[in-house]
């Protein structure tokens, strides 16, 4: 397996490559948040082929690049939860959406997506949005706007939900073993150094 991140979009969003290197080059692209032509440059340099687009949450800064890949790689299938899927098509509060999607489909907790000999898995987990989702991928996650280095995800955006946030860190507390972390914006962690130094995992066993 192997990841390469790029930010991405007026907010710097980290756009995910993530492929098999076994399977030639099967790709999966998450949250592009912008830079589509950017993002097609890349996966051309990395001999990669696109077979998904996985949407952690519907947020502006991680859907708007949709539209410029879909003209790149026509017909290419987008995943998203349903009930984010309204807040991607027409930008919710922030007036600026994606639009609708012929290729949608729709994942939630428990699916799982095979990307060459991977397998990803969706674990749902609310509270940035009602909708957002973490994607874990062996002893990795793609964390999404609920967990960063050091911090979480805002709640206090339409439809964010303080109470589900920290069920959801607590949810990924609570996974046994480490896991790299790669979250939706700033740098990489590891969920082991979240348990012990983010101010935001603290008090989560009293839930």
């Amino acid at each position: 397996m192997k990841v390469e991140s790029m930010a991405v979009g007026m907010l710097g969003t980290n756009c995910y490559l993530l492929w098999d290197e076994t399977a030639d080059g099967a790709a999966a692209i998450i949250d592009p948040g912008g830079d589509a032509s950017r993002i097609q440059q890349r996966i051309e340099a990395l001999s990669l082929h696109p077979q998904m687009i996985l949407l952690t949450h519907g947020h502006f800064d991680h859907v708007l690049g949709v539209p410029g890949l879909l003209a790149l790689y026509p017909g290419l299938p987008v995943y998203i939860t349903e009930v984010d899927y309204p807040l991607a098509v027409t930008g919710g509060q922030f007036h600026y959406p994606m639009g609708e999607v012929d290729s949608v489909r729709f994942y939630d907790e428990g699916d799982t997506l095979t990307l060459g000999h991977l397998s990803i898995s969706v674990l749902r987990t609310p509270g940035h949005t009602p909708g957002g989702v973490v994607l874990q991928v062996g002893h990795t996650l793609f964390t999404g706007d609920t967990l960063f280095a050091g911090s979480c995800g805002r709640t206090d955006f339409e439809n964010g939900s303080t109470v589900d946030m920290q069920h959801s860190l607590k949810r990924l507390a609570s996974l046994e073993g480490d896991y790299t972390v790669y979250p939706g914006h700033m740098d990489a962690t590891t969920l082991s150094h979240e348990r012990i130094s983010n101010p935001y995992f603290r008090h989560l066993s009293q839930l």
